[in-house]
């Protein structure tokens, strides 16, 4: 009984934290108060976040934001259709003092990493990030190098439709623990952010932002995680609803075991963001939309028929009985 009000003291500290981050995030960005949550459930849940959305949304800000709350190294490229793996990777370089080959480290080594743009680097640069965002390490030169415990990579893409951006390779898409999409603001949203420019007093910079929680914290907010209970019904639960992906007649391609456990993860995380130390069916049904959409390939007739990933994640989501 001990033990429980401890981790109950613990809960409270963890949620002070993450408030703190969060009121910071709401002082600079307008809205999108959802989107926030979903990025801060994948960087707990230890997963790499994919935001796609149109020119001035405010992607990079919030990569760069929720980055500068988080006092780690930092690191942002800006991804073009002329990137080099090795711009993104790093060089081996000749040293004529020592008479031996120095490797020179590329912007992919730092705790949170920015990837701006990502759909606009061709095929032979999207590759080179497909070993560390699954082993979290590079091989160059038959040499292994490590990232840190943290290593999360925020990335941002234009939608596909757009002039000069690439179809991201399926394999890739599959390494991103979440696809969250950020819209339009909403009209009162839209005003408060032009009466913030206009009185120019409510405008934060990014530089004036101190961070509101370090790596070693986020780390051991991480280990939290194992300590959230989920019912054996949710796992079943989970394990229906991407089973339906791979039986639905709407999809070519369904979702992987990889899936099913990003979906247990950021739902464990979810959790854990709104002060509980247990999962719902409901942290699980708020979480597999983002999870399944970037997964899933729909078949030539329901994208003839104008269905969208998203709307056939949430048809199927719909269909499975919610555990009692």
């Amino acid at each position: 009984m001990e033990e429980n009000t401890e981790q109950r003291v613990d809960l409270t500290l963890f949620s002070e934290k993450i408030q703190e981050l969060k009121d910071q995030i709401a002082s600079v960005i307008v809205g999108q108060e959802q989107t926030v949550d979903l990025v801060l459930a994948a960087i707990l849940a230890n997963g790499h976040v994919l935001i796609e959305g149109v020119p001035g949304v405010a992607k990079t800000l919030l990569a760069r934001l929720t980055a500068r709350l988080i006092d780690a190294d930092f690191s942002r490229i800006q991804f073009t259709p002329d990137l080099m793996p090795s711009d993104v990777l790093g060089t081996t370089v000749f040293n004529m003092k020592t008479n031996d080959f120095d490797f020179h480290q590329g912007p992919i080594f730092a705790d949170i990493v920015l990837v701006d743009e990502i759909n606009r680097a061709p095929a032979k640069t999207q590759a080179a990030l497909f070993e560390v965002m699954e082993e979290r390490q590079i091989s160059i030169d038959g040499i292994t190098h490590k990232m840190g415990e943290l290593y999360t990579i925020l990335a941002t893409q234009n939608p596909v439709e757009q002039e000069g951006t690439y179809k991201l390779p399926e394999a890739q898409l599959d390494r991103f623990l979440m696809k969250i999409t950020m819209d339009y603001p909403s009209l009162e949203e839209e005003v408060d952010i032009l009466e913030r420019h206009h009185t120019n007093t409510s405008l934060i910079r990014l530089d004036d932002i101190k961070p509101a929680i370090t790596k070693e914290e986020l780390l051991s907010l991480r280990a939290f995680m194992n300590q959230v209970f989920v019912d054996r019904t949710l796992l079943q639960y989970i394990a229906l609803i991407v089973q339906q992906t791979r039986t639905s007649k709407a999809v070519y391609l369904g979702a992987s075991p990889r899936a099913s456990v990003a979906m247990l993860q950021a739902s464990k995380a979810y959790a854990l963001l709104q002060g509980r130390d247990f999962v719902t069916p409901e942290d699980i049904k708020f979480v597999a939309p983002y999870v399944l959409q970037h997964r899933l390939i729909l078949t030539a007739e329901a994208e003839m028929e104008g269905y969208s990933p998203v709307k056939v994640t949430q048809r199927l989501i719909d269909k499975v009985e919610v555990p009692k």
